[in-house]
């Protein structure tokens, strides 16, 4: 997969993105050096949101780079221009290219970090990226929230990519509500729980 062809489809795709373009520039340059920076100053990082799943599943196009790192880790790339930061969460330009972080100072972050990744091959380099489980992990974790927020069609868009992520590998559920213990309500885990049989039920319905 080619990073950067991903970000460009997405911004063709969105005429609002392209009227507002101040300059063109290589997206394949841009992610190459971005990669290359990371990996020259040692920075631990990994892949997550929409660039990952595609690694696996048919997704949407995304136009931005989201990546799990620590704030010591953050502080090594001055390069990113902050738009907007809080304790857990990041929004950062890189020549152009929007970078959202996820900071390990969320124990849940950190642990998708450590427990949950592996090495896939892109167009640019190999690059440390989230497994299946530690997606469907992310997206469980955020699911409460978005429903608090009211964040209906969001909240949707991760139902549908963790049933997708649930149909193309094995991953143990009960095992990802388990960690989540204890970041959430119990009573969120629940309906997690009741979510994810409802999931799998469609899934068997159909087969």
């Amino acid at each position: 997969m080619n990073i950067a062809e991903v970000l460009r489809d997405a911004r063709l795709g969105d005429l609002r993105s392209l009227k507002e373009e101040r300059a063109p520039y290589d997206l394949f340059d841009t992610t190459t050096r971005l990669f290359e920076l990371l990996e020259s100053r040692g920075v631990a990082y990994l892949l997550v949101g929409g660039i990952a799943m595609l690694q696996y599943v048919e997704s949407r196009n995304t136009r931005d780079i989201d990546l799990i790192m620590s704030a010591v880790d953050l502080a090594r790339v001055p390069e990113f221009h902050e738009l907007s930061r809080d304790a857990d969460f990041g929004r950062f330009v890189f020549e152009g290219v929007q970078v959202d972080l996820l900071l390990t100072s969320n124990p849940v972050f950190q642990l998708a970090q450590e427990k949950y990744a592996t090495e896939r091959e892109f167009a640019e380099r190999t690059l440390r990226t989230a497994t299946p489980a530690g997606l469907v992990l992310l997206k469980l974790f955020a699911l409460p929230s978005l429903y608090r927020q009211g964040d209906v069609n969001r909240a949707a868009l991760y139902e549908t990519d963790i049933r997708m992520l649930l149909n193309g590998s094995e991953i143990d559920t009960e095992q990802i509500l388990a960690e989540l213990d204890g970041a959430l309500l119990s009573s969120d885990i629940e309906a997690l729980r009741q979510m994810l049989r409802e999931l799998r039920r469609r899934r068997t319905g159909f087969d």
